[in-house]
């Protein structure tokens, strides 16, 4: 027997916990975060369940269908244009009455729904205890209580969803008042003149055959900007759309208020009429452990310092706990790196396995651990709902630069990968509070940032203040964001912050599987561009300082050291060397930086390969290769100071994202424009910010 095929899709508001639903359902390995944004495009896994096979949609998290966002649009869109059999809607249990406004919406589109109550072991210990049979009578749809983090309730869904019984009542759609009633009747009627008695079909109104026709009158007197471009763009439609704004034209001048306000109190009435029925919440008076604990971290004075000394934590754990492991795969790089060299002949063969594939790539992957246990915490902090918090205290801060607390969501976001970060900000209903986001987006120390400080933090400083140095380098790149984000938003889009009411979601203790599953996450996306991306491009820099292995005439160099400077990249590395020389960068320096606008662990597997070359006790020739770590040998040959060795980590956090994330730009701005702004403004601004900390730092005695 063929199994049968079903189609569905996932729809609810951030944090109501439809992610965590959708990784209980398919297993597939998503990140799950405690603030609104995480999910910003539409997301698909696979179930087979008693011989049905069932494609499961996850939706970006939304709190209704009005498309004020990209993410609110990309929602929208897949609920009208995907041939669904199902919508399943997630809302928080306990914050009942707030969810159901997206599940008024769903229903008016008409697509059989079930509601899935999550969280409901939560809710009923703060008091909140529903009756689900009475609620799902009163909205005309199944409801199911659900508990996504212990798999309760997930067989039931299930069944449900296979019983193929579940069907649309309209009887049970939200009625508005009689006036608003006989405006949207009004406007069907040009929907769709056959309403009208004894009128025959008209083809003309073909087009919205595909919408149900209720609902885009709805859309059209909330005067929905994305259902007016659509019917706009359509033949035939001047009556329809004079008709929507006779209607508002009323509305406004006689009852005193906005069709889109009304309609909205509308789905609230009938939301507190079925929540009065099927809801009841019993009287208590003690303080909820959420609000205990935000007494403290949100605290008017002390919440600030709480959240820089919690990420101070973190960075001081993460090179505590990662050193020794760091050390412990520097040894075996370095020993493997030998024994290729002393296995082999002498020779390209030697030097492109011991110097170019095992010291470039290798030089990456000491820092995994490092990376791995920053992302752990990390995504602790997120998993608890504590990185919500952090964008809540800044949002006082980012209101003075022009934006607000829900923008540095992305910002937080970045400290993994600007990638993702850039396509977070469709989270933002503002387009000026998007393209200044952003922009200042890549200036967050990202994942692939990370290995430049850890080798330069390892080769250069102390332990005592590693993770002092690492913490600082963060911090920086959070102020410049905001510095950059106050210029932008007065030179170059200027204009008036929206309001937001950021979302607090309750704590909950994190969840080990999750929480892993980034982790893998982190660790596959950087072992794959260490296998990949990194892997050629080590490559790739070994021939470029490998050739031409003769001068012009035929001779042979007279070391090591001048065949390389005569090198194509040694040539490359002296043609831009007098802009890098200013700020105390060599040839060499300019060369990896360069490499590094492919992605930025490259500057750290060019490093490893100009290192492993140079080296002279590699090279001498009737001597076996000494065993010596990545650090040990960038202290030896760079020539930096710990004033250039920090200059570089500034210049590193600060200039051109990877080609990636400006293929990203490009696409989220649909514009070559904002890409190469980008480029040239954080070209400049790393130039500048290195000039005077290097420059300072030597006026000051630093860079002995």
């Amino acid at each position: 027997m063929k199994p049968n095929k079903l189609n569905i899709a996932l729809a609810g508001n951030p944090n109501s916990g439809k992610t965590t639903l959708f990784n209980a359902l398919t297993g597939a390995r998503q990140h799950v975060g405690n603030y609104p944004g995480v999910t910003v495009e539409k997301k698909e896994g696979r179930l087979r369940y008693k011989d049905f096979d069932i494609n499961i949609i996850d939706l970006p998290g939304t709190y209704g269908l009005t498309a004020y966002s990209p993410d609110e649009l990309v929602a929208r869109n897949v609920l009208i244009e995907e041939d669904l059999d199902l919508v399943v809607n997630v809302v928080d249990a306990s914050n009942l009455e707030r969810n159901l406004y997206l599940t008024m919406q769903l229903k008016e589109l008409e697509i059989p729904m079930i509601l899935v109550a999550n969280m409901a072991d939560y809710a009923e210990a703060n008091g909140v205890y529903i009756d689900y049979e009475l609620l799902a009578k009163l909205l005309g749809f199944p409801v199911i209580r659900v508990v996504a983090t212990k798999g309760e309730g997930i067989e039931e869904l299930l069944d449900t969803v296979i019983k193929g019984e579940v069907k649309v009542n309209l009887q049970k759609a939200v009625r508005y008042s009689m006036e608003i009633e006989e405006a949207i009747i009004r406007i069907e009627k040009h929907l769709n003149p056959s309403l009208e008695d004894g009128a025959a079909t008209d083809e003309r109104t073909l087009p919205f055959a595909q919408y149900p026709s209720r609902w885009l009158a709805i859309k059209l007197l909330e005067y929905d900007k994305e259902a007016w471009k659509k019917v706009e763009a359509t033949p035939y439609t001047y009556e329809l759309l004079k008709q929507a704004e006779t209607e508002q034209t009323y509305f406004k001048n006689n009852l005193g208020d906005d069709l889109e306000n009304l309609i909205a109190e509308g789905r609230y009435a009938y939301i507190r009429g079925a929540t009065q029925e099927a809801v009841k919440v019993t009287e208590t008076n003690k303080i909820s452990t959420t609000e205990k604990i935000d007494n403290i971290l949100l605290h008017r004075f002390f919440g600030l310092p709480i959240f820089l000394f919690i990420m101070w934590s973190l960075f001081q754990l993460t090179f505590a706990l990662g050193n020794p492991m760091v050390e412990w795969l520097e040894d075996i790089v370095a020993e493997s790196s030998v024994a290729v060299g002393n296995a082999l002949p002498p020779g390209l063969l030697n030097s492109l396995l011991a110097d170019g594939i095992i010291g470039g790539v290798g030089g990456v992957l000491v820092f995994l651990p490092v990376i791995l246990l920053l992302f752990l915490g990390i995504a602790i902090l997120e998993a608890s709902g504590y990185m919500s918090r952090a964008a809540f205290l800044m949002d006082k801060i980012m209101h003075k630069v022009g934006l607000h607390g829900k923008s540095f969501v992305p910002m937080l976001i970045g400290f993994g990968c600007s990638i993702p970060a850039i396509m977070a900000t469709r989270t933002l209903e503002n387009p000026k509070d998007r393209l200044v986001t952003m922009l200042v987006t890549p200036l967050m120390s990202c994942g692939a940032k990370l290995p430049v400080y850890t080798l330069l933090i390892a080769a250069f400083f102390p332990n005592e203040i590693a993770g002092n140095i690492l913490f600082s380098i963060y911090l920086i790149g959070i102020i410049l964001a905001l510095v950059m984000a106050k210029l932008f938003r007065t030179w170059l889009v200027p204009g008036e912050s929206e309001p937001f009411v950021m979302e607090l979601p309750v704590y909950r203790t994190p969840k080990v599987k999750s929480v892993l599953i980034q982790m893998w996450e982190r660790a596959f996306l950087y072992l794959r561009k260490a296998g990949t991306i990194i892997l050629a491009f080590s490559i790739v820099i070994w021939a470029l300082f490998t050739f031409p292995m003769v001068d012009v005439n035929g001779m042979e160099y007279a070391n090591p050291s001048e065949q390389m400077e005569n090198s194509y990249a040694g040539r490359l590395g002296k043609t831009i060397e007098p802009v890098l020389a200013p700020i105390g960068f060599d040839w060499k320096t300019g060369v990896a930086l360069v490499a590094g606008f492919a992605a930025k662990e490259i500057v750290v597997s060019t490093m490893g390969t100009l290192y492993s070359m140079s080296d002279t006790d590699s090279l001498l020739e009737g001597e076996e290769k000494q065993v010596k770590s990545f650090a040990q040998m960038t202290r030896e040959q760079s020539g930096f100071t710990p004033l250039t060795a920090y200059v570089l980590m500034l210049f590193t956090l600060i200039y051109v994202p990877c080609m990636a994330t400006i293929a990203v730009i490009k696409n989220e701005t649909n514009s070559w424009r904002w890409p190469a702004f980008t480029i040239g403004y954080t070209v400049t601004l790393a130039w500048i910010i290195s000039f005077v900390a290097y420059r300072g730092g030597l006026l000051l005695g630093l860079g002995i």
